[in-house]
C-alpha cells in the first residue's frame, strides 16, 4: 500500500467515549483495555489504521478528503464529543467510512450497542451490511463474528461480547419504524433526511418529531452521529435558524460540524480523482444549479428554483405613526408618509369537525401600505387562530381577530375573498366592528381567476423592481417560507394562502409612479416663424 504516511495519535481526554462504550443505563463507558481479547484483534490500533488497513485489502489508498474525515472522527471520539454532524458532498464514501467507523468502534469496544437510522428500512439495512462485511473479512475483526447464525441476520447483528445485553451490537431501523425501548450507546442517523420526507412543511416537522425521540434511547453519555446532505432549504443540517419555520435554533444546534464540499473556495476538487473538473461541470450542468449547490456544495437551496424569492423583499423595522398636522390626520411609517393602505382576509375554517379533522387551508389577513412613490409596505400578516374552549363560535373568533387587526393598523376597510366560506362571513365581521366601535368598512370579494395568475401578477414585476418592502416580523411567520416553497405550476405541496391574501392586497392598491419630473429645456432645432411682409397696399 502506498498511502500517505501515518499521523502522530491524537491526545485523548480521559474517559473519552472512543475509548469505550457504555453498557446498560447508569454504567461508567468501558475503557479501551490495554490486553484485548482475541475477539479484538491483537493490539490496539488507530482509526486510521484501521481504515488503512481496509484500504489495503482492497487494493487502494486512502483518498486526501477521507484522511480529513478520519482525523476529525477520531478526533471527535478521543475528545469525548457526543454530538456530531457530517456532511460531505454525494459520491464522497462517507457511508462507507462511517461503516468503518461503526465497526472499529465494535472492535475497541465489542459491548457498544450502535443503532443506525435512515430515512427508511432498506437505506438502514444496507448500513448494516456494510458493517457486517467489514466484520467479516477485516484482518482487525476476526473473531468477532458470533457463531450462532441468528445472530448475524440483515437488519441486525451482535458480536462475540462479554456481557449479557437485551439488544444487539447493531441494528438497522427506519426513522418511521418503533423503536420503543430500544436502547443504544451510538445513535448513527445516516441519510434520515431525503427528499420525500423533507418536501413540505408538515412531513419535516414530522421528521424533526420523530428525531427528538432519539434522545430517550440513548443511554445518559450516549452519542449522535448525523451523516448526510441537504435535501431541502429548511433543512435539518442547516447553520442558522430559519424562523420562518418556528425556528428559534438551528436543529442540530450544538453539535460539531465538519463539511466538505466537492469544491474549495478556490474551486480545487476535493477528489480530484473522481470529480475532475471535467466532471463536476458535467455534474452540475445535468443536476441544475438547486441541486448541485445542496447535493455537492452542500448549501441549502429549494428543491427546484424559487419563482418568488424571499430574498427580495426589502426587510424594514418600526411602527406605524398617526398623528395630526395642520388640520390633517398623517400615517407615516419610519418618517415616510403613507398615502392607501389595503387589507384582505382569506379566510378558512379552522376548529376541528366531530371526526377531529381541520380544514387544510389557513386563515390568514394582511395589511399592505403604499406611499406616495409606488413603494408597497407588506406590514403584517396574521393567521388566525381558534380557541376550541372559547364558547363562542368559530366565526365570531375569527371575526374578532380580524377586526383587533383594522384597529390597530388603523386600516380603513377590508375586502374578504367571497368564494365558499367567505360568503358568510362579512355580515358577521360588520357585526364585530359595530360592537367594538371601529369605523371600517368590508366588502366582498369574488376572485374568477385563478389564484396562481394573481400571485404572479401582484408579484413579479414589483419583486423584481424592489418595490416591496416587509416587516421584520413578517419574518417570524409562514409567509416567507409560502414564497420560498410556491410553484405557478403543477400541484401546490405547501399552503398558499397567505401569499394569496398579499396578492390581493397589492393588487387592491392603486398603481402610483410618483410625481413626473419637471421637462428638460432643450434647444429648438426648428427654423423660427414666418413672418408676411406687411407693406400692404389698398
Amino acid at each position: 500500500m502506498t498511502g500517505p504516511p501515518h499521523e502522530a495519535p491524537l491526545p485523548r481526554r480521559e474517559r473519552g467515549w472512543g475509548e469505550g462504550g457504555a453498557g446498560e443505563a447508569g454504567q461508567v463507558p468501558v475503557p479501551l483495555s490495554p490486553n484485548p481479547s482475541p475477539a479484538r484483534g491483537e493490539g490496539l490500533c488507530s482509526f486510521r489504521d484501521f481504515v488503512d488497513a481496509w484500504n489495503g485489502l482492497q487494493g487502494q489508498d486512502t483518498p486526501r478528503h477521507h484522511r480529513v474525515i478520519v482525523r476529525w472522527l477520531a478526533a471527535r471520539a478521543g475528545g469525548g464529543d457526543r454530538r456530531l454532524l457530517l456532511m460531505a458532498f454525494r459520491g464522497a464514501g462517507k457511508s462507507t467510512l462511517v461503516g468503518l467507523f461503526a465497526a472499529w468502534l465494535l472492535r475497541t469496544d465489542p459491548n457498544r450497542r450502535l443503532l443506525v437510522l435512515a430515512a427508511d428500512m432498506r437505506l438502514a439495512k444496507k448500513m448494516v451490511r456494510n458493517v457486517k462485511r467489514i466484520i467479516e473479512r477485516h484482518p482487525m475483526t476476526q473473531g468477532m463474528k458470533p457463531k450462532e447464525r441468528d445472530q448475524w441476520a440483515s437488519d441486525q447483528f451482535t458480536v462475540a461480547r462479554d456481557l449479557e445485553l437485551r439488544d444487539p451490537s447493531v441494528l438497522a431501523a427506519g426513522i418511521d419504524g418503533n423503536i420503543t425501548g430500544t436502547r443504544a450507546d451510538v445513535v448513527i442517523c445516516d441519510d434520515v433526511e431525503v427528499p420525500k420526507n423533507a418536501d413540505t412543511a408538515p412531513k419535516r416537522e414530522e421528521l424533526r418529531e420523530a428525531l427528538r425521540e432519539i434522545d430517550y434511547l440513548m443511554v445518559p453519555d450516549g452519542v449522535q452521529l448525523y451523516v448526510g446532505t441537504p435535501h431541502s432549504y429548511y433543512t435539518i443540517y442547516a447553520t442558522d435558524p430559519r424562523a420562518e419555520a418556528g425556528e428559534a435554533q438551528p436543529f442540530l444546534e450544538g453539535f460539531r460540524r465538519l463539511t466538505l464540499p466537492v469544491l474549495d473556495r478556490r474551486g480545487a476538487s476535493a477528489w480530484p480523482e473522481r470529480f475532475p473538473p471535467e466532471h463536476v461541470a458535467r455534474i452540475r450542468k445535468r443536476s441544475g444549479h438547486a441541486k448541485f449547490e445542496s447535493q455537492m456544495m452542500l448549501r441549502p437551496m429549494p428543491a427546484t428554483a424559487t419563482r418568488l424569492n424571499p430574498d427580495d423583499l426589502r426587510r424594514y423595522e418600526g411602527e406605524l405613526t398617526l398623528h395630526a398636522a395642520q388640520n390633517d390626520t398623517v400615517l407615516t411609517l419610519n418618517g415616510v408618509r403613507l398615502v392607501s393602505a389595503s387589507a384582505w382576509w382569506d379566510p378558512a375554517l379552522l376548529r376541528p369537525d366531530e371526526d377531529g379533522r381541520k380544514g387544510g387551508d389557513d386563515s390568514v389577513v394582511a395589511a399592505v401600505f403604499s406611499d406616495g412613490e409606488g413603494n408597497l409596505y407588506l406590514h403584517r400578516v396574521l393567521y388566525l387562530s381558534v380557541d376550541p374552549d372559547d364558547p363562542a363560535t368559530e366565526a365570531e373568533q375569527q371575526c374578532r381577530q380580524v377586526a383587533g387587526f383594522l384597529r390597530d393598523l388603523h386600516l380603513p376597510g377590508v375586502r374578504v375573498e367571497g368564494n365558499g366560506l367567505g360568503a358568510f362571513l362579512p355580515a358577521e365581521l360588520e357585526k364585530q366592528l359595530k360592537l367594538s366601535r371601529i369605523g371600517a368598512a368590508v366588502r366582498t370579494e369574488h376572485s374568477k381567476r385563478s389564484k396562481a395568475s394573481r400571485i404572479i401578477e401582484a408579484f413579479d414585476a414589483r419583486l423584481a423592481a424592489g418595490r416591496i418592502f416587509a416587516h421584520a416580523g413578517v419574518w417570524d411567520t409562514p409567509f416567507v417560507r409560502e414564497m420560498r416553497e410556491w410553484r405557478p405550476t403543477g400541484r401546490q405541496r405547501g399552503h398558499d394562502d397567505a401569499l394569496d391574501a398579499v396578492a390581493g392586497c397589492i393588487l387592491s392598491e392603486p398603481l402610483r409612479v410618483g410625481p413626473a419630473p419637471p421637462p428638460a429645456r432643450r434647444p429648438d432645432w426648428r427654423p423660427g416663424p414666418l413672418v408676411a411682409p406687411n407693406d400692404f397696399t389698398v
